[in-house]
C-alpha cells in the first residue's frame, strides 16, 4: 500500500551556520559598535540579545536574513515575549519547531478524513503517515496539504510505492 510521511524537519548545520554569520556582522557593523546585540543557539532555541527594542528587531531581521540565504524556512521560528535584563538590555527566546506538534497532526489527520479523498492518516510520533491505494490519490493529499496548512513548514517524505 503506497504511503508517505508528513514531517517538519529543519537543517541544524544551517541552523548554526545563519547564527555565526549573524553573530559576525554585528560584530562588523558601525551601528552595533560597542553594543551587547548578539545571538545564542543551543540546539533547540535561539536567544537574541540586544541593548534595545529597536536594537533587537535589527539582530532578528539580519538573523532572518541569513536563515532565508541558507534555505532554512523561517515559519519554524516561534517567537517568545522580549524580557528586561539589566538597564536598557533586552533578550528574547526564539524556540526552532521542528517535528509536527501534536495539535496540528490533528488537524491533519482531520483534514485528511473530511476531504473524502481515500487516504488514511495516522500519527507516528513527531510525523503523520499517510496511506491509500494509489499514488494518485497520495498526490492529491499532498497538494490539500500544500493549500491548506500555510503558517507551518511542512516536508513530505518516505514515499512508497
Amino acid at each position: 500500500m503506497p504511503s508517505f510521511d508528513i514531517v517538519s524537519d529543519v537543517n541544524q548545520v544551517e541552523v548554526r551556520n545563519a547564527v555565526d554569520q549573524t553573530n559576525k556582522e554585528l560584530g562588523t557593523r558601525f551601528d552595533f559598535k560597542g553594543s551587547d546585540a548578539r545571538v545564542e543557539y543551543d540546539g533547540k532555541a535561539l536567544t537574541l540579545f540586544a541593548d534595545d527594542d529597536f536594537k533587537l528587531k535589527q539582530v532578528t531581521d539580519i538573523l532572518v536574513a541569513k536563515l532565508t540565504k541558507r534555505q532554512v524556512d523561517v515559519r519554524s521560528l516561534k517567537y517568545g515575549d522580549t524580557e528586561k535584563i539589566s538597564g536598557n538590555k533586552v533578550k528574547q527566546a526564539v524556540t526552532v519547531r521542528t517535528g509536527v506538534e501534536q495539535e496540528l497532526a490533528k488537524k491533519i489527520v482531520k483534514l485528511l478524513k473530511d476531504s473524502k479523498l481515500k487516504v488514511q492518516g495516522s500519527i507516528q510520533g513527531d510525523a503523520v503517515r499517510v496511506s491509500g491505494a494509489k499514488k494518485d490519490v497520495l498526490q492529491e493529499a499532498i497538494a490539500l496539504m500544500r493549500k491548506s496548512i500555510s503558517d507551518y513548514p511542512l516536508q513530505y517524505q518516505n514515499f512508497r510505492d
